[in-house]
């Protein structure tokens, strides 16, 4: 079997096909399904079409990791699920030999290695279906008359399951939908908001819980508590929750991924606490790395009959078999190796805890769960003269719509800074998720991942470094963000859209001259000026990212402008998207006006060449355009007829006759047209600088070599520059399409009148720059 499997698995991870040709099909015919078509299919060729349905077209999709990659012990498991299906070929007798013997020899491990002392167990392939089991085993024997009378038995007296507000999602409902009870049965228990964790069951509110459920007529049924949330890892007050229900009466359930570090030396009291609870859900597949590994509910009843009414217990040989695969797992494994694995992931966990501690700007939100191996954190920016350990606590006198704001762009940078690090480190298992207090946070489980994706000590480390590295971009676009929003606003033109979850600079929208600024829906002149926009920001190869998307409150299209660095020059960022944007709409306008012009002159000129025929037959005589008559009067008395046309002037929009042009064999100077528009100030850049970087003059690490030269050859540029506006501001204003006089006159008129010019004004000294 081991054999037969191991080539069956090579077969599938083999990425070649072959073609039809190669198999020899028969032809196929209209009745029976190809595959089914004559004497059957080899297996060669069934593991092939398995493995076309398993990857699909590849030429279509990047290749990636199609398998999972499982060592020699997921290879075991996998072939339980193999000898499962075998051995249920064997005999009655003999079946029920051996899947007693699997039965008990997978439960009494289980039992040891996690300290549960004289428990049954429930193999499951649901994680939460051993739960629903636990709750009918409870239900059944809290009411001695539910098997005759049921229903009625409930509605007389209704029970109660207690849930932790930080329990899984979703948990409750599938409660109640598999034991057919009514919502109002579930009461979910608020957290600490005082004192102890946020993310424990409080106490102390719940036993006035159970005390007003009690007064009210219903029943206490069951508690699930927590052994490590599934958001944070935190863990219940077990020991205390124990007391509680066994002073009323209530059943205790725990479930988590704390309850694996039970198979370790040394294991803290609040974990310990769980062994003496009525029921545990286990979960040895993630943990140790196995595939198709179900998971287990360990229990304590003393009635078979309630257990096997309920379900815990089946005499099917089928049922029993769910064990073989975590059967053969542990004992390749064996102690050590079960011990290991979840050693390693506890002191990487540990590892990436204590190297965050020596990281600014990083808060660990498990810091004082030195037992957890769950590591959770986010970024922060602390406020000038603000005391660290107060930085989550918003100021009471701040606005609260300022503190959401802050909120909610903390939280899209925390979400941008999870994205890149599971794309830097993918063997990590890096989570990005929501809480309710604390915001958006990344989640290092180590327990759930390690073994599977085969993180090491080394991964730590560089997802350490990685968190290092990212840190300067995120504090600069926190700093960044405000100037961004002052330039902008200080901008005619542009609009600042203040969107909280975007994570970089932020988001600019430009307003034309027809935009409804009252409007909400979709802009199709200002979606094509913002396209432009985008492409021409794009083509100057910065290191800023630009997209465009619809604002987050209406359909309109803004510009987004991305994370960024210390060296970005806001000033000109913003001026270079405001005239840009300028520049796309007076060109669009100009284009549009140019058309409507030019269809109006062309209907002018139409009108004046048609006056123009009729005036040219009153001139010339009715008699003139008889065919033959015509032509004997025009030998005798030819007629001196002057070519007469119309030209159109685009830059001056006007009719123009062409008689000058026949006359005088030169065309109109017409008016010059207008310069194109461009920026107010235009900055210069060093040899090699990118668009929106700061200048480095000043700065200690200019090499001697290249750098100093190119800034002289920059501030040579600028006296220049400077040199030329100053005489051009000083030069006296003329029509733009007038030509020059000086260029006119000759040599002699030009020495007369510069003569002139410097007998009336005062003698301006010539720059240097100029000389």
């Amino acid at each position: 079997m081991g054999k037969n499997l191991k080539e069956a698995m090579k077969m599938l991870e083999d990425s070649q096909r072959r073609t039809e040709e190669e198999n020899g099909k028969k032809p196929l015919s209209g009745d029976i399904p190809g595959p089914l078509q004559g004497s059957g299919q080899d297996m060669v060729s069934i593991l092939q079409l398995v493995q076309n349905l398993m990857h699909g077209d590849e030429d279509e999709e990047p290749q990636s990791t199609r398998i999972q990659n499982i060592g020699e012990q997921g290879h075991i498991s996998l072939l339980g699920h193999s000898l499962g299906a075998y051995i249920s070929t064997l005999d009655k007798e003999k079946l029920r030999k051996l899947t007693t013997r699997i039965l008990s020899d997978t439960t009494l491990w289980l039992c040891r290695i996690f300290r549960y002392e004289n428990g049954c167990a429930y193999f499951h392939e649901e994680e939460r279906e051993g739960l629903a089991k636990i709750c009918r085993l409870a239900i059944h024997s809290r009411y001695e008359d539910f098997v005759v009378d049921g229903f009625n038995v409930l509605y007389n007296r209704k029970p109660v399951i207690y849930l932790s507000a930080a329990a899984r999602p979703g948990l409750g409902q599938y409660l109640c939908n598999q034991l057919g009870l009514p919502f109002p049965c579930l009461c979910r228990v608020p957290c600490n908001t005082v004192f102890g964790s946020q993310h424990q069951m409080d106490v102390a509110f719940l036993e006035k819980l159970i005390k007003d459920d009690i007064e009210r007529g219903k029943l206490p049924l069951l508690l699930v508590a927590n052994a490590g949330t599934a958001a944070v890892g935190h863990t219940d007050k077990i020991g205390r929750l124990k007391e509680l229900c066994e002073q009323y009466g209530i059943w205790l359930h725990v479930e988590g991924v704390n309850l694996a570090t039970l198979a370790l030396g040394y294991v803290s009291s609040s974990v310990l606490a769980a062994t003496k609870c009525d029921s545990m859900t286990l979960t040895p597949g993630p943990w140790l790395g196995l595939p198709a590994v179900p998971a287990v509910t360990l229990y304590k009843h003393d009635d078979p009959a309630l257990t096997l009414v309920s379900g815990l217990t089946s005499n099917k040989p089928a049922d029993k078999l769910r064990a073989l695969p975590l059967w053969l797992s542990l004992q390749y494994l064996g102690l050590d190796g079960i011990v290991e694995r979840i050693k390693h992931a506890c002191q990487l966990s540990q590892r990436l805890q204590e190297s965050l501690k020596k990281v600014n700007h990083i808060k660990i939100l498990v810091e004082d769960e030195l037992s957890s191996p769950v590591v959770v954190f986010r970024f922060f920016q602390e406020l000038p003269g603000s005391d660290p350990g107060l930085h989550a606590i918003p100021a009471p006198s701040a606005a609260p719509s300022a503190v959401g704001r802050e909120r909610h762009s903390c939280d899209a940078l925390n979400r941008w800074l999870g994205e890149q690090l599971k794309q830097l480190v993918p063997v990590s298992g890096l989570t990005v998720m929501d809480l309710e207090v604390e915001g958006t946070c990344v989640r290092f489980s180590p327990l759930m991942t390690a073994a599977v994706l085969g993180t090491r000590g080394e991964d730590v480390d560089q997802l350490v470094a990685c968190i290092q590295s990212k840190l300067p971009v995120l504090t600069c676009t926190l700093q960044l963000r405000e100037e961004f929003k002052q330039e902008v606003e200080a901008t005619a033109g542009l609009l600042y859209v203040d969107d909280p979850n975007w994570p970089g600079i932020g988001v600019v929208r430009y307003e034309h001259a027809n935009d409804d600024k009252s409007s909400l829906k979709l802009d199709p002149e200002g979606e094509k000026i913002h396209a432009g926009l985008l492409k021409k920001l794009n083509e100057l190869e910065s290191d800023l990212t630009f997209k465009m998307g619809p604002e987050y409150k209406s359909m309109k299209s803004c510009i987004y402008i991305g994370m960024a660095s210390d060296d970005i020059d806001v000033s000109e960022l913003v001026e270079t998207i405001a005239v840009t944007a300028r520049e796309i709409e007076e060109n669009s306008r100009l284009l549009e006006n140019m058309t409507e012009v030019v269809r109006k002159g062309i209907q002018e000129a139409q009108v004046q060449l048609q006056k123009a025929n009729e005036e040219r037959l009153l001139e010339e005589g009715v008699l003139r355009q008889i065919p033959v008559v015509g032509s004997v009067l025009n030998w005798f008395s030819p007629v001196q007829a002057s070519q007469k046309g119309r030209t159109f002037n685009l830059t001056a929009g006007s009719l123009e006759s062409t008689e000058h042009t026949y006359v005088y064999k030169v065309q109109g100077s017409g008016v010059t047209p207008p310069q194109t528009p461009t920026g107010t100030r235009v900055k210069q850049r060093l040899p090699g600088q990118k668009p929106f970087k700061r200048s480095l003059r000043g700065s200690d690490a200019i090499s001697e070599t290249s750098s100093v030269s190119h800034i002289e050859d920059l501030e040579k540029v600028e006296q220049l520059s400077g040199g030329q506006e100053a005489s051009e501001a000083n030069s006296p204003e003329r029509h733009p399409g007038a030509p020059a006089p000086l260029e006119a006159e000759p040599p002699g008129a030009l020495q007369d009148g510069a003569q002139g010019l410097q007998d009336d004004r005062p003698q301006v000294e010539e720059p240097e720059s100029l000389r």
